[in-house]
């Protein structure tokens, strides 16, 4: 993911300064605490927040189980993708894991000021890509690496967070049990 920051970084210093100001104006920051839901399920994305400190994580619920989709650690976007696209109610919640500080940005703010400014456009552009990316390398290790793989993998995002998640929702986000992901963990 470092290379994708880097990527985002790197165009956002080529921005000229009434860009960087109009990203300014619309930004606000942020504090959630622990337990805080920055999204409902049935509720619209209104909101792209980029995670400064913290971790949160994006989940559903099926047959009254909760399905973890997704962890957000520091500078990773938390947002209900397809809800933020399409403007309409998504079947996904988030919630803040720890003590969360985000960058936020209105839906609608960054419409109108992107029509304005063209260099928001490629960095509207950029983020998709991005999370295309992900999406598709999340894919693939699904189907191509082993459980314990997988398990180091996310150890290795951020391991400085990594104790604030449950074990459950770690079995969940990688699809296994949780006696599995236990003996997983014996062995490491």
């Amino acid at each position: 993911m470092t290379e994708h920051i880097e990527k985002i970084r790197a165009l956002i210093s080529s921005f000229d300064q009434e860009t960087l100001e109009a990203l300014s104006k619309i930004t606000v920051v942020e504090q959630f605490r622990k337990g805080e839901v920055l999204l409902h399920q049935g509720e619209i994305c209104r909101k792209s927040r980029h995670i400064i400190h913290g971790v949160a994580r994006k989940f559903f619920f099926s047959d009254k189980k909760e399905i973890t989709t997704e962890f957000f650690f520091k500078d990773d976007l938390a947002v209900s993708f397809k809800s933020y696209i399409h403007q309409k109610p998504g079947k996904e919640i988030i919630e803040c894991l720890t003590d969360v500080t985000v960058e936020t940005v209105d839906y609608i703010a960054f419409e109108t000021v992107k029509k304005q400014f063209p260099q928001l456009m490629e960095y509207d552009i950029l983020i998709t890509e991005l999370y295309t990316i992900w999406l598709e390398d999340r894919l693939f290790d699904f189907y191509a690496l082993s459980a314990k793989e997988r398990y180091e993998s996310i150890l290795k995002k951020s391991p400085e967070y990594f104790h604030h998640l449950k074990l459950t929702h770690i079995a969940s986000y990688l699809g296994i049990s949780l006696e599995t992901l236990s003996r997983i963990r014996a062995k490491i």
